[in-house]
């Protein structure tokens, strides 16, 4: 109660209700600012609302867009004595005994963490993160009053447990929790190195493993210019339109090929090279929250995604069914003709013209006429999609987003669901399989000779009682009958 009444407090302290059409006022300068110090003030969660809010330069205007896009990396940042303090702790050892230089204002300051730029006692420049004092209570205390008002939706809103609040807000504080372990975000970065070796596309930057812990993460100082610098990029002799078309292709890859996606992707979070061999190359930052997709799920979304851009409705209408999305009663041929409806106005258009906002609400519009029910799992990856979008727009505008992605994805699932994926399967299932298949007699031998709980035994003799009892009906039944045709004989002769 006392974080709801806090939330209140700072939304009139800043005049928020002025937001509403009935209390608007013409001229009202400082709105955006005052927007932005109370999403500062309510803390990291309502920070990360503002954060993704600022990509959406479509549904937003442009001096509200502009303001909160000083939360990606312009939050106010925590003492540098704080700091020190928390760093020390994190490492084991004192600030001058690991690194020879040591910036003691940060870089960039975000609502869990900020960074401080260093050179190792061998010259190399890292990136530290620390996390803020005190954020885990602050977390855990808005993730409480986002449970009690999910729960409230299910209980007072018609579509309430069709939507799966509660899901979704423990999936998001899963993900939060992910990002206060910065040892995990450590782990997080070195999987998507390691996916990325090589690669033309993206760099990630190396982990310094000695010296990260839970609260402290050492890493490889990446240069680039932030994304959304379009004009110092294109000064810096970087294609605007490649890299658009580039960072549809690392997407795509993340979340199809490996499964395993960046899901912060901000412009705060992302750097682009400008020198050398590094010209036109993403640099990733910030590891925090990542998303993952099982098998079915990419499969699922694949399969999806080239239905819509083919236009077989009918095919996305049958792909939600088999995976259980919708009821097992619902008409094909509705569904498909309500789906066909929301998007088919949207094809051969420019990136421009397609607004995802709107076409995602006339889809749970939709949705919500079918009972189609929401996937926690992919929550996640629709938040990354309209950050891709709103980064899109900035980048090139003009991108056709659908013949840039159509040909990875038909390549895609060329290789799962072709002689190709069987190749691959039974490839990655060989060494399971010749190491098993000589152990099966042997292993059945010992289930049978050690059926310690009786279980297998005891399903046998039911099965020969079974049999049994079967048996001696079938011969008294046969006796009846023969009994039966001996006293009609009998009957007959006399």
């Amino acid at each position: 109660m006392s974080r709801l009444l806090r939330i209140l407090a700072v939304a009139l302290r800043f005049r928020l209700y002025r937001f509403l059409p009935r209390f608007a006022r013409a001229g009202d300068p400082d709105r955006s600012v005052r927007l932005r110090r109370a999403l500062e003030a309510l803390g990291p969660i309502f920070v990360k609302f503002g954060q993704v809010l600022s990509t959406r330069r479509d549904l937003l205007p442009l001096d509200i867009a502009d303001e909160l896009a000083k939360l990606q990396d312009q939050v106010p940042p925590f003492p540098a004595a704080e700091a020190a303090a928390e760093i020390e702790k994190g490492i084991g050892s004192r600030i001058e005994d690991v690194f020879a230089e040591f910036g003691s204002a940060p870089v960039a300051s975000a609502s869990v963490a900020q960074v401080h730029l260093a050179r190792l006692k061998d010259g190399r420049e890292v990136a530290v993160k620390v996390l803020r004092p005190g954020v885990e209570d602050a977390i855990a205390k808005d993730v409480a009053l986002l449970e009690t008002a999910a729960a409230l939706v299910e209980r007072l809103w018609a579509d309430g447990r069709r939507l799966k609040p509660r899901e979704v807000v423990a999936e998001f504080a899963r993900h939060l929790a992910d990002e206060m372990d910065l040892m995990r975000e450590a782990a997080n970065a070195s999987q998507l190195r390691r996916n990325f070796a090589d690669s033309p596309l993206l760099a990630v930057p190396q982990v310094h493993w000695e010296w990260c812990s839970q609260r402290v993460m050492v890493m490889e100082r990446m240069h680039g210019t932030p994304v959304s610098q379009v004009d110092a990029l294109r000064a810096g002799g970087v294609d605007i339109p490649q890299l658009a078309r580039a960072g549809v292709e690392i997407f795509f890859t993340q979340v199809f090929r490996d499964g395993f996606f960046h899901a912060d992707m901000h412009p705060g979070n992302i750097f682009v090279g400008t020198e050398g061999a590094m010209r036109g190359k993403y640099v990733a930052l910030d590891f925090g929250i990542m998303g993952t997709l099982t098998e079915v799920d990419k499969n699922y979304l694949a399969q999806n995604f080239l239905a819509f851009f083919n236009r077989d409705y009918r095919r996305v209408a049958q792909a939600h069914l088999d995976a259980g999305w919708v009821p097992a009663a619902t008409r094909v041929d509705e569904f498909e003709a309500a789906v066909r409806a929301v998007c088919e106005p949207i094809f051969a258009r420019p990136l421009k013209e397609i607004y995802f906002g709107k076409l995602l609400l006339r889809l749970f519009q939709t949705s919500r006429r079918f009972g189609v029910e929401i996937q926690p799992q992919l929550v996640m990856l629709q938040k990354t999609l309209l950050n891709i979008e709103g980064l899109g727009r900035e980048l090139d505008p003009d991108l056709d987003l659908w013949q840039t992605a159509k040909p990875f994805l038909e390549r895609w699932m060329g290789e799962q669901v072709g002689w190709r994926g069987l190749v691959r399967t039974l490839r990655q299932e060989a060494p399971y399989w010749a190491a098993t298949l000589p152990q099966l007699p042997r292993l059945l031998h010992r289930l049978l000779a050690e059926d310690r709980v009786g279980g297998l035994q005891r399903a046998m003799e039911r099965l020969a009682e079974q049999n049994a009892r079967r048996n001696r009906l079938l011969a008294a039944l046969a006796a009846l009958l023969a009994t039966g045709l001996i006293l009609f004989i009998i009957a007959a002769q006399c």
